[in-house]
């Protein structure tokens, strides 16, 4: 068996094409769902042959879990880049506002993970158990250190930051709603910065030392 070490390195013209596949793969799935998807409607939008595709790709699934490994490494960035060295007030409007802006960027990325969700995880449920799970119990460490220094009020860590969650990515996952609602007025890009100052006030105030 051939070590990832010893595995030849891709050309520039093999990378493009893998990207080339991933970028038509997450217009596919984020929009009709992993099993609404076929290799052949990626194919068509990727520009290229179904042969040509499966040259990079053997299967359906291989490309799902290339776009679901990235997305977890980016959805995940901005949880670890919070720590017990700063001012958690001040961690926490960063967290929320990284948060806001890959629901600005990212509006694919967080239906399709959606989509993986509402399925059941039947294809990351090992990265939830495993990378995500670990990640989060670490960080609500660092907030049940804060309750403790007495730096924020008392709350339950796990549940502040799937509220945290919820509230970000509903920008992203419901931006059609959103927009109708706010109307031409307010629903421009103006909305993800009246959003951020919103949650900032919701959360930082009712994690304010009392």
């Amino acid at each position: 068996m051939t070590s990832p070490a010893a595995a030849p390195k891709r050309t520039r013209i093999q990378r493009e094409k893998r990207e080339l596949i991933l970028e038509a793969a997450l217009d596919i799935f984020s929009t009709h769902g992993f099993r609404g998807s076929t290799i052949d409607q990626i194919a068509e939008a990727a520009g290229m042959s179904k042969p040509n595709l499966l040259y990079y790709f053997r299967r359906k699934e291989d490309i799902h879990e290339t776009l679901m490994q990235r997305l977890l490494d980016t959805w995940l960035a901005p949880l670890r880049e919070f720590d017990n060295v700063g001012d958690p007030l001040t961690e926490l409007r960063g967290y929320i506002r990284r948060k806001l802006e890959m629901a600005r960027d990212y509006p694919r990325e967080s239906r399709l993970f959606a989509n993986e969700i509402l399925q059941g995880a039947p294809r990351i449920m090992p990265m939830l158990e495993g990378e995500l799970k670990q990640l989060v119990d670490e960080k609500a460490q660092v907030i049940k250190g804060w309750m403790r220094d007495g730096k924020i009020a008392p709350t339950d860590p796990w549940h502040l930051i799937f509220s945290i969650w919820a509230t970000t990515q509903h920008y992203a996952d419901f931006d059609t709603q959103v927009r109708a609602v706010l109307g031409p007025d307010r629903g421009s890009e103006g909305r993800f910065e009246d959003a951020a100052r919103f949650l900032e006030h919701l959360f930082l105030e009712g994690l304010r030392p009392r």
